[in-house]
This record gives C-alpha cells, structure tokens and sequence, in this order.
C-alpha cells in the first residue's frame, strides 16, 4: 500500500496575518465553494502536524460556525482566525488591527 502525502503550502513563519491566513487555507477548499468543511480543516491542521487534528478540528468548527450549517463560511472566517489564534498557539497578528484585511478566499 502506496502513502501519498499531498504538498500543501506551509504558514508562513513568523507571525501569520489574516491574508496569509486565508491564502493558506484556502488550498484545503477542495471543492473550491469558498467554504471549509470539518474535512478540510482537519485535512489543513494536519498539514501542520497538529496533535489530535480531527478534535481540534471539531472544535474550530463548533467555535467558527455560527449559523450552524455545518461549513465555515467566508462571513466566519473571522471567527475561526480568533480560535486559530487562541487555541492553536500560531503566531498570528491581532484580528483587530488587521480587520481591512478581511476577504472572502
């Protein structure tokens, strides 16, 4: 049985602004609809080798999802920028003082 490890763009180092942010999720889309799902966030925190991805995925999705379809829309992105920060201790700049930055991807 044959591993395929797909090369996925890295976050850049240092610390992460909200566009970075986004153009590096946005490679997860995988069925290009502008919208993430708990299968491609999980896919996305493991490209990070995050520990336990698929819980903590779940656990984005509960935070960032606020009209509960089950997907993290472009109008949540903002929410899931905050729990990336809070809970996933990347360096990542003040949601804030970045909020011009807020785009669809």
């Amino acid at each position: 049985m044959a591993f395929m490890r797909y090369d996925y763009r890295a976050l850049p180092q240092g610390e992460t602004t909200v566009e970075e942010f986004w153009a590096w999720l946005a490679q997860f889309d995988a069925d290009g609809d502008g919208r993430i799902s708990l299968e491609e966030l999980r896919e996305a925190l493991r490209s990070l080798d995050v520990w336990f991805a698929w819980w903590k995925a779940r656990e984005a999705l509960r935070d960032a999802d606020a009209n509960r379809n089950g997907l993290v829309d472009p109008d949540e992105m903002g929410r899931l920028y905050a729990f990336a920060r809070r809970n996933l201790h990347l360096k990542m700049g003040d949601l804030q003082e970045q909020e011009g930055q807020l785009t669809s991807f």
